[in-house]
């Protein structure tokens, strides 16, 4: 008894002694944890193949386990991000993916929650990178006028920034974007919007009326395939082209959440968003909806995100997927940080992370 009072009290001593000291041990370990952050690139350990990851997995309300819309998506050698939601592009630096390198953009429609994170991405991957030459964005017609509204309001900031760190740094010539329209392909009809380097990726219309235009993605690489569907109903056409894909990255809604939060609103005597949760109803798919989509095509893995609304009381999530297991049960709820690898020529599905 008196040796276990003993090594109790020298251990209440030791953890006293080390809090009183926290600050002088957090800076001498520093510079090394400092060194590792700097230094950590996950794409760098990533076998060759196709690989997604939900930097973004909800929709325009706060939710803390999912922010705005945005997806990774590293194919080979490439970085790719699918649209730039609200604290994406944070998330891809909490992941440990390289901003600056980011190759390309790819917007599936202009929502605010999809497009709002755009002007961070770039000025972050210019600044990282050193990059000389602006960063490429691809969508539908209409994404010209928002590319050049962005490029005008980080303007200024692009001058003081090179004026403070120079050419070496900030070279003017990287700076903003460079936008690449497509005419939104018809119905069951696919149009090829970036082939290099072994990634083809095809757009295809998606059904967000009266939001149009409004698409999905398909990346192929290395005999894998991702649909990344953006907002979109129930549809056919995404039902085509994710016929025996790997991944179908989809994004949901649930009625009965949205139905109660409408009632709710409504009795708190606020009648615009009573209005807006009883609106969006007829433009999203529901969990079984995706499901059915996902079990019709026969995909390999159906990975929800844009998931609405937040699942932030216990018990919600059960709500949310209600019905989905009867349908289609090879499937996970993203969150930020929910990652997938499919290694090249092969028919493993892996998932690497399930959250931050």
């Amino acid at each position: 008894m008196q040796k276990l009072s003993y090594f109790l009290a020298t251990s209440v001593f030791i953890l006293l002694v080390a809090y009183s000291q926290r600050g002088s041990i957090a800076l001498a370990l520093l510079p090394s944890l400092t060194d590792r952050a700097m230094a950590a690139n996950v794409t760098e350990d990533l076998v060759d193949g196709l690989h997604i990851a939900l930097c973004g997995a909800g929709g325009p309300m706060p939710d803390p386990e999912r922010s705005g819309s945005c997806v990774a998506v590293v194919a080979g050698k490439q970085l790719f991000v699918v649209d730039a939601g609200t604290n994406g592009v944070r998330n891809l630096g909490r992941l440990r993916y390289p901003t600056g390198d980011v190759d390309a953009v790819f917007l599936t429609h202009f929502h605010s929650d999809h497009i709002d994170g755009l002007g961070e991405l770039a000025t972050l991957r210019w600044v990282q990178g050193n990059n000389t030459k602006p960063l490429p964005v691809f969508g539908p017609t209409g994404l010209g006028a928002i590319v050049d509204g962005f490029n005008q309001a980080y303007a200024r900031d692009s001058i003081h920034r090179n004026d403070h760190h120079g050419d070496e740094v900030t070279p003017l010539s990287g700076h903003g974007m460079v936008a690449t329209a497509f005419p939104l392909p018809g119905p069951g009809a696919a149009t090829t919007v970036y082939e290099q380097g072994g990634v083809t990726v095809q757009m295809i219309a998606a059904d967000h009326f009266p939001v149009t235009p409004a698409v999905a993605y398909l990346f192929s690489y290395g005999g894998r395939t991702a649909l990344i569907s953006g907002d979109t109903d129930k549809s056919a056409t995404i039902e085509q082209y994710a016929q025996d894909i790997d991944l179908l990255v989809h994004e949901a809604l649930s009625p009965t959440l949205v139905k109660t939060m409408s009632l709710a609103a409504d009795r708190a005597g606020n009648a615009a968003l009573a209005k807006i949760m009883t609106d969006i109803l007829d433009y999203h798919a529901s969990p079984v909806e995706a499901a059915e989509t996902a079990r019709d095509a026969g995909v390999g893995h159906l990975l929800y995100y844009h998931v609405v609304p937040p699942l932030v009381l216990p018990g919600s999530e059960a709500v949310w997927l209600e019905g989905v297991d009867e349908v289609f049960d090879d499937y996970t709820l993203g969150r930020d940080g929910s990652s997938f690898s499919l290694p090249a020529n092969s028919k493993d599905i892996i998932q690497t992370r399930s959250s931050l």
